[in-house]
């Protein structure tokens, strides 16, 4: 196998890798800031004690994350040079801010959060963990500024003589027509995450016989907390999905029609069909059965029943006229790979409207007396409602990025233009390989922590005089479990 291929490979595995950690990281964190609120306001203890049980939770997850994230900046310069080389000029801005400004803000006042407990003012104190949840928000929205630019370039002009896109407009980068859709796309995403793992471990602890019972009141308060947060983030993705689509129709129309294997044009009038599921030839070209909705993908990709949608053929016929002769942009293929694009766009649909699914029945059924909510299908509710949104959030990345090939930057440079010209095909394995053992490690460390500190469940409440600073002595060690 070429370079090429192991350094997509590489990237595309520690991308997805580490984005299991991000939108937990996003969510928790404001599900830990609103109930360190509820407290604030109302000094139920329970609320205190899940405060600092999902905010320990939520620090693991934090530094795993942090940990993975950074392998993803050194493959820059290690697979991607001539890339980095190319767009430096654009993704230095953004990406700088984010780690000067909003990295340093999350991480500072996570810190202060973490140590400040009963040594800060109270008010300081809840202030820092709603600046650690902005500060995840506005990474997310920087690092989506350079990922749109990649999706739709704008703001920039290619210098012939560098051989380099310059910057020219750092405003029209950030409001980029992909990245106003995309960042609530992925924030509301974000907070599903993070309600249903709040939602997953709340019926765990429920469904746990050695759960004392005075505490099943407190656990089906955290629950019915992260189902309406995973539901209510399960309608702005829907939102933002929808108009996500329709800008994407008109920026990348090769990737919308992948996502359907709309092979021929839909003329305009008539209305594509959306296939729920379908089989066909092994060329994919022909479908020989299928479940489909009619209209859908028009409106999908258009915003009315019977709008145009145009077919991979047509879009392979008009790339091939339009980049030509360029080498920066010359392909033989302009079609991603059709079957990922097509089941991955299903499978990110399916596995999050499954989740809202969940929410909803356990929102249901938590209304009542929660010790009936001792069957063993909560338990394997728990964690399918912990898995789905990080599946359907790495099924949406795949599809975006997957479906986007071949180009590194829509119609601009492809990816086989992108890849260090000086790095051996067994020099990318090597590092793949030891990648590999090493998130297998830190996946292992992840969830032994998570067991560890979730199976306690959340600690007794302190006494109140213990969180009043001037109790405490200023030489009191710092401690993980605040």
């Amino acid at each position: 196998m070429e370079s090429l291929n192991l350094a997509r490979w590489q990237f595309g595995i520690t991308t997805v890798y580490h984005y299991f950690f991000v939108p937990i990281t996003i969510g928790l964190s404001l599900v830990v800031a609103l109930m360190q609120t509820f407290w604030m306001r109302s000094r139920n203890p329970e609320w205190l004690r899940l405060t600092k049980f999902f905010g320990k939770l939520f620090t693991i997850n934090f530094i795993l994350g942090l940990a993975t994230g950074i392998v993803q900046e050194f493959q820059f310069g290690m697979n991607w040079s001539d890339y980095s080389r190319f767009v430096g000029d654009i993704f230095g801005a953004p990406l700088a801010i984010e780690a000067l400004l909003a990295f340093f803000l999350e991480s500072t006042f996570l810190g202060l959060w973490i140590f400040g407990w009963g040594r800060i003012n109270e008010k300081v104190h809840l202030g820092a963990i709603w600046l650690v949840h902005i500060g995840t928000v506005l990474s997310a929205f920087f690092i989506l500024a350079a990922n749109s630019f990649m999706q739709n370039p704008v703001g920039y002009t290619n210098n012939p003589v560098t051989g380099r896109a310059e910057l020219t407009d750092f405003v029209a980068v950030l409001t980029n027509k992909v990245q106003l859709v995309a960042f609530p796309h992925v924030i509301a995403a974000a907070w599903m995450s993070g309600g249903a793992f709040v939602l997953g471990i709340a019926l765990w602890l429920m469904w746990r016989s050695q759960t004392p019972e005075g505490d099943l009141g407190m656990y089906r308060r955290s629950a019915r907390l992260g189902a309406i947060i995973l539901l209510l983030g399960g309608v702005a993705v829907t939102i933002s999905g929808d108009l996500q689509s329709r800008v994407m129709t008109q920026v990348q129309p090769m990737k919308m029609a992948a996502a359907e294997a709309l092979y021929d044009t839909s003329p305009e009038g008539k209305g594509a069909s959306f296939s729920i599921i379908s089989v066909g030839t092994p060329d994919g070209q022909h479908e020989t059965w299928a479940i489909r909705v009619p209209k859908l993908l028009s409106f999908l990709s258009t915003g009315t029943l019977d709008g145009r949608v145009e077919g991979i053929n047509d879009l392979q016929a008009e790339y091939e006229l339009a980049f030509s002769g360029n080498a920066l942009t010359e392909a033989a293929n302009y079609r991603p790979i059709i079957p990922v694009t097509y089941w991955t766009f299903r499978w990110m649909i399916g596995t999050g409207m499954a989740a809202m699914a969940i929410g909803a029945f356990a929102l249901w059924a938590l209304r009542g007396d929660v010790r009936r909510l001792t069957s063993k299908r909560w338990l394997w509710t728990s964690l399918a409602v912990i898995l789905l949104p990080l599946l359907a959030n790495s099924f949406g990345w795949i599809f975006t990025e997957m479906g986007r090939q071949p180009w590194l930057v829509f119609g601009v440079i492809t990816t086989k233009m992108g890849v260090s010209p000086g790095v051996s095909a067994w020099e990318v394995a090597a590092s793949l390989g030891t990648f590999t053992l090493l998130y297998g490690a830190l996946a292992v460390v992840e969830v032994g922590l998570i067991l560890r500190y979730g199976r306690t469940g959340a600690e007794p409440a302190p006494p109140p005089e213990s969180l009043d600073p001037s109790e405490r002595d200023d030489d009191e060690p710092f401690v993980f479990s605040y």
